[in-house]
């Protein structure tokens, strides 16, 4: 995965619900996010097709792939450059095959960095490190705009697409120093059979693992 991809994989996504604006709309809000809790916090498995863009100083860098999760905190990224990143719950591994170059670190080492893909984890919690909301309708879906309550998280807002059966369709993430992160989701498969050598990584032959942990 790319390399600021792999702070985002490990993620916590919450907003609470103070909306400025009239009732029907913050009716509306609590029934979009209600709907996104229940459709992710159920699932046990994920497949999913993604694309990611990074823009950093003006300049935007994409890659796709397909992204296989299981709860709990089990992911693999496999992208169509070749950059691989997995976690089995316990380590984060990535592999950058440009480089030649594969590294090992801790799951807590990143736990801060947690939130926008927790719905994917089937980690969601509407009700922890947001708090406000901005919304608007948008390509048959619900656009929401989410601030943190702390300025000590690494991002100062999150923007995700809900379709109308609650799927998350794009989520976009403003970091820090003003970097932007997309992610577009599509063909998501709901508790597919996923074996457990997927979220297994052995460096490619000639690959040294750089052990971080230690």
């Amino acid at each position: 995965m790319a390399k600021i991809g792999i702070g985002f994989c490990a993620a916590f996504l919450t907003l609470t619900s103070a909306l400025p604006g009239g009732a029907a709309e913050s009716v509306d809000l609590q029934r979009t996010l209600k709907g996104v809790e229940d459709r992710y916090n159920k699932i046990q498995t994920l497949q999913v097709k993604f694309t990611e863009s990074l823009t950093s100083r003006g300049r935007t860098k994409t890659d796709s792939g397909t992204l296989y999760l299981r709860k709990k905190g089990k992911m693999r990224w496999e992208y169509a450059s070749g950059i691989l990143f997995i976690s089995d719950a316990k380590f984060i591994y990535s592999y950058y095959p440009d480089e030649r170059r594969a590294e090992k670190m801790s799951m807590k080492e990143s736990d801060d960095m947690k939130a926008p893909l927790a719905f994917l984890l089937g980690d969601v919690n509407f009700e922890r490190d947001f708090g406000e909301y901005h919304t608007k309708p948008q390509d048959g879906g619900v656009l929401i705009t989410a601030l943190p309550k702390s300025d000590k998280f690494p991002y100062t807002e999150v923007t995700f697409l809900v379709a109308p059966d609650s799927t998350m369709r794009r989520l976009e993430v403003k970091l820090q120093n003003n970097d932007l992160m997309v992610f577009t989701f599509e063909g998501e498969k709901m508790n597919p059979l996923l074996s457990d050598a997927l979220f297994q990584f052995t460096p490619p032959k000639g690959v040294e693992l750089d052990d971080l942990t230690k």
